[in-house]
């Protein structure tokens, strides 16, 4: 199943080392040349990024820090750079193909315009992580895929389908009309506590926005509401958290004692890396 590659005059700058690497890895995108800073100190991290810019031919320039931080615009490049094409966006019909192809029922996430890049790609990370189908966005009012949200991801956006729609609440009924069930995650009256929930079924979860939450047409046109149990003083949880949570008990229940334990990834434990 192909996933289009993004018009290639479109370009920008990735930076982030896992970024980097994973976008090159994924290989969805075109990349067009490598900045290395001249000051990097060596790394195992490092030396899979440049194998791999070698194994596509791609120019590799050694800059200064001060040259990376002026092309990227933010100092926190790691001392690497790549210029590639823009995001390759898939579409909701890939998704559910890759569903098919998995023997799988779809799992999907659906953003209802979350704005902060930092939610958007601690949530996009956690999906990756636990094989969701893909993730739908809305493309106006809402944080899209950014090279930042790229970085905060560590690159998992690389990996994931992520369509951007001009209408969720229209999306959320095409999508029931193909056996696809809505679960909207918010609290208050009405709403299930998520373990008590069947997450096995074709789904889709979708978590709200910043501080407004679920939009009232979307919200109407969901099939569940879904909550997360509060026992402190605090009676909400940051969007991403929540996201991750519910993520997880689907995938709990969809593949008991099949998710990755602590340092089985294949490409290592996640463990800090020195950003110099």
């Amino acid at each position: 199943m192909a996933i289009a590659l993004e018009d290639t005059r479109v370009r920008e700058w990735l930076f982030g080392r896992q970024a980097i690497r994973e976008s090159l890895y994924a290989g969805r995108r075109q990349p067009f040349r490598l900045l290395i800073a001249d000051s990097v100190t060596k790394a195992p991290i490092l030396d899979e990024i440049l194998a791999l810019a070698q194994q596509r031919h791609l120019p590799i320039e050694k800059r200064s820090r001060q040259d990376l931080t002026r092309v990227v615009g933010l100092e926190e490049h790691q001392g690497v750079a790549l210029e590639t094409s823009g995001y390759p966006y898939a579409t909701t019909h890939a998704m559910l193909a890759l569903a098919q192809q998995r023997h799988e029922p779809p799992l999907l996430v659906l953003l209802d315009l979350l704005q902060d890049v930092h939610n958007v790609g601690t949530l996009l990370r956690t999906a990756e992580a636990v094989g969701v189908h893909g993730v739908i966005i809305q493309e106006r009012r809402a944080a899209g895929i950014t090279p930042l949200t790229v970085n905060i991801s560590s690159g998992a956006v690389e990996h994931l389908r992520i369509a951007q729609v001009t209408n969720l609440a229209q999306e959320i009924e095409q999508l029931k009309a193909g056996g696809v069930w809505i679960m909207g995650l918010e609290g208050g009256q009405g709403a299930s506590p998520y373990t008590q929930v069947d997450m096995t079924i074709p789904l889709a979860i979708v978590v709200g926005s910043e501080g407004e939450g679920l939009r009232r047409l979307v919200r109407q046109r969901c099939d569940r509401l879904i909550s997360i149990p509060m026992h402190g003083r605090i009676n909400s949880l940051n969007a991403a958290v929540a996201g991750s949570i519910a993520l997880y008990e689907a995938a709990r229940q969809r593949y008991p004692g099949a998710l990755n334990t602590p340092g089985s990834s294949a490409r290592g434990s996640g463990a800090p890396e020195n950003p110099h």
